[in-house]
């Protein structure tokens, strides 16, 4: 199941990163931006700036852009973000949700639906692709923060559901709404998390023929392009 669920695992395993480096940085910003302007500038006190921040640090994110990213909140009091949650049908029929954080649901709307539709896919209404998925806290930390063992008595201390380690990393899944409780008690011994996020993890997963994997790809590189997509979640399996 791990891996699978999220774009970024597929991405990461084809050593796209850092080709899209600034891509990254300027989602990540946004993700800060909105997080400041939604809690407390302190991340001590805001759960979801403090995640956006810790994930900032992994990507290798400079200090600097952090700093002004949280200050733009202040900055643009008018800026007005809302998280919006796109689903549908990608090539060879696989579910798809995209989510995006946008300050024009229009524009965004246009751009993804053109997307699937070049793609041979359709969007579809919400419901339509999530209910191929359970929504789950997803708490990603890197492998030299501590053994296989270790985190797995971490994550059952914390009140995880379950906790699966791969070749780079451990993955700790989570009820959402005990995501962040999970995250303080893990944070008692762990100082570097990946990525701390709610995720659409799929129920089942479609196998995609070696021959067909490459319009899947591409697919997805195009939604990731969007400057506005957030994250893409799919139930696609590629075949290696």
């Amino acid at each position: 199941m791990a891996g699978h669920s999220h774009w970024a695992g597929i991405k990461h395993k084809k050593g796209k990163a850092d080709k899209l480096r600034s891509k990254i940085f300027s989602k990540l910003s946004k993700e800060i931006t909105v997080a400041a302007k939604l809690g407390d500038k302190d991340p001590s006190m805001n759960p979801r700036l403090r995640s956006a921040i810790q994930a900032a640090r992994s990507a290798n994110m400079p200090k600097d852009n952090i700093e002004r990213a949280i200050n733009k909140s202040s900055i643009n009091s008018e800026l007005n973000f809302e998280n919006l949650r796109y689903e549908g049908f990608g090539p060879e029929k696989v579910a798809v949700i995209v989510e995006a954080l946008t300050d024009n649901k229009n524009r965004t709307a246009s751009k993804i639906r053109t997307i699937f539709q070049k793609a041979g896919g359709s969007l579809g209404t919400q419901g339509s692709a999530s209910h191929n998925f359970i929504q789950l806290g997803v708490i990603k930390i890197d492998k030299k923060e501590a053994s296989d063992e270790r985190v797995f008595e971490l994550a059952i201390e914390a009140g995880a559901n379950e906790c699966i380690s791969s070749d780079n990393l451990h993955e700790i899944h989570c009820p959402v709404g005990e995501i962040y409780n999970v995250k303080k008690e893990l944070e008692k011994e762990i100082n570097n998390f990946i990525s701390t996020e709610i995720e659409w993890v799929p129920l089942n997963n479609v196998k995609i023929s070696r021959e067909k994997n490459e319009d899947l790809i591409n697919f997805f590189e195009t939604l990731e392009d969007d400057d506005d997509v957030q994250n893409i979640y799919s139930n696609a399996k590629l075949s290696n």
